[in-house]
Formats: structure tokens, sequence, C-alpha cells
């Protein structure tokens, strides 16, 4: 055999790499996909990950079926993701409870970072700090001083929720200490109910579960902890602008695939969801449920979801939040 010949041989393989990686992206989807949202149905996560599925499965002509998978600290659906074949028919809804959990749960059958590659932080929404419309405090400086004054109860959805750790910055952030005590419920709107009867003196909330009760004057909200006003409440200051940045933060949803996923296969479904959550009506019923659409790639979803991770692991530590507490 030639010189020349053995070459072209030799170099075949390689030729045929890209053409191998289309046909593996045109073959994509080829059969109905699931959505695992690791919550309830109709909350937060759920609103999201179904507008995204709906036009995810208008783009592939296949249906992407939500599949609600709740329980554990949000754990037992993170794990059926984890153990589903990486072939990219298997996304993951998560939020920022994911993050924590990576300190709470160090023994989870899973491990956030090495098992799923992220495909997009799709949106945000900022939490409240509230008290019932009876508090004189007016502002977040006046609650701060009251909670260094006297004992107070706050509630939460939940230990290691995102308001639990808003929660602990706000205990932290007013130097209260021992006078905060800390009051978990089932969810979020039981402790907003309670916030309203007077039996809770704060709260610091997802916007959408005390939105109602803020615009009915059963509560009064002092900040948001987002970086900027929030269109639905926008005569209310930010935590920074009300002298307490270090309570800035948001709760956050985004979408994961195995991180075995072909990378042909991992760029179609990122292609696929950057068009999903930018697409017009996608965007405007996110927003009207209080989202700031995001959608932002995998690289910078990437590196959010790792600072979230050691960012709530100090808290962890400092504040020795404890899932069993």
């Amino acid at each position: 055999m030639s010189l020349t010949r053995r070459m072209a041989l030799s170099a075949l393989p390689f030729a045929a790499l890209p053409l191998a990686a289309q046909a593996q992206t045109q073959a994509f989807p080829d059969r109905n996909l699931r959505y695992i949202v690791p919550f309830p149905p109709a909350g937060l996560t759920d609103i999201m990950a179904r507008l995204v599925a709906q036009r995810l499965s208008d783009t592939w002509n296949r249906p992407v079926v939500v599949e609600n998978r709740a329980g554990g600290n949000a754990l037992i659906g993170a794990d059926a993701a984890a153990k589903s074949p990486p072939d990219g028919h298997t996304l993951l809804a998560i939020t920022m409870t994911h993050t924590v959990n990576v300190s709470l749960f160090p023994n989870a059958p899973y491990n956030l970072m090495r098992d799923f590659a992220p495909v997009s932080v799709l949106g945000s929404l900022p939490l409240v700090v509230v008290v019932n419309a009876n508090n004189p405090a007016r502002t977040l400086a006046e609650l701060m001083e009251q909670a260094r004054s006297r004992t107070m109860n706050g509630g939460s959805s939940g230990n290691g929720s995102p308001p639990h750790l808003g929660l602990e910055l706000f205990r932290q952030a007013s130097r209260a200490g021992t006078n905060i005590t800390h009051v978990p419920y089932r969810g979020g709107a039981p402790s907003v109910t309670d916030l309203a009867g007077g039996n809770l003196d704060l709260i610091v909330s997802n916007l959408p579960e005390c939105l109602g009760q803020i615009q009915g004057g059963r509560l009064r909200a002092l900040a948001t902890t987002g970086t900027e006003r929030h269109r639905l409440i926008p005569d209310v200051p930010t935590v920074a602008e009300a002298g307490a940045p270090e309570l800035t933060m948001t709760n956050w949803t985004a979408v994961l695939t195995n991180a075995a996923v072909p990378a042909p296969v991992f760029a179609e479904i990122s292609r696929a969801t950057q068009g999903a959550i930018q697409h017009a009506d996608t965007r405007r019923r996110a927003e009207e449920g209080g989202f700031d659409v995001l959608g932002w790639d995998p690289d910078r979803s990437k590196g959010f979801m790792a600072q979230e991770v050691d960012r709530w692991a100090q808290l962890v530590r400092e504040a020795n939040i404890r899932v069993d507490a």
C-alpha cells in the first residue's frame, strides 16, 4: 500500500467525526423527554419549567413532559435525574435550594457540580423583608433595631430554604443573635398567613408568595433583596438602598442535564433552551409571575452555581443550619 493511501485511510476516522456528531444531533430527540421538577406542582420552579417545556415541545415536535418528584428537600428528583441515561432526554429543574443542599447533605447520592451540566440559569426572583402592617417599623433599619432590642419570631418555608437563608442573613446584618427564633413551616404560604395573622414578627419571603398580602395592605414590605427595585413593588427600596447590602440575594431556577450527555446533544439542548426562554410569550408570562428572565449560557450558569455553593456553605457553617433543626 502506498504511503499516500495509508495516510488517506488513517485520516478517515477523524474526517468522520463531524459527520457522526451531526448525525447524533439530527437524531435528537428521538422520543419523548421528561423535565423533572423536584418540587410540588404550581410552585415557582414548576411554573417556569412548564413554560420552557412547552416551548421546547414546539421546537422539537416532541412532548417534553414535566414530572414532579418532590420530597427529601428536593434530593429525590435530583437523584432520579442523576441516575437517568445520559442521552439528553431527561432535564432537571433546580433552584438555589440545590446549592444549599451541597452543604446540608454532604452524603447526598449525587454530586451537583460533578454529575450535572448546567444548561441555563433561566430566571430569578428577589425575596422581600416583610412585617405585619401593624408593626411600627417603617424601614429596614427600624426593624433591625427591633431585632436588637427584643425577641422576635421569624418564619420561613422550611429549614435550609431560601427564606431561611434570608432570615439568617438578616440576623447577621442586624446583630440580633438569639433574639430571633426561626420558625420553619411546610411551605411559604402558611408562614405568610401566620405573619398576616400576627403570629410572626417577620419573614424574608419569596415575592410571589407575599405579593397579594402586600397589595392587600395586610403586610408591609420594607426592602427587596435584589440588586434593583422590582417592577411589581417599585416603591420598595432594595436592601442596599436601605443600608444592608449584605442581605442581597435572589432565588433562581435553572435547567440541567446529566454531565455525560454527548457534546452535540448538549449543544442542541442549549440552543433550544435559549430560544425557549427568550421567546416573547415565555418572557411575558414569566415576568408576569415575578421572574426576571436571565437565560444565561452554560459557562456563566456553571460559574454562578459554583459561587452560590461557596456562599451558602459559609452561611450554613456560621449559622449552624441543620435540616433537622
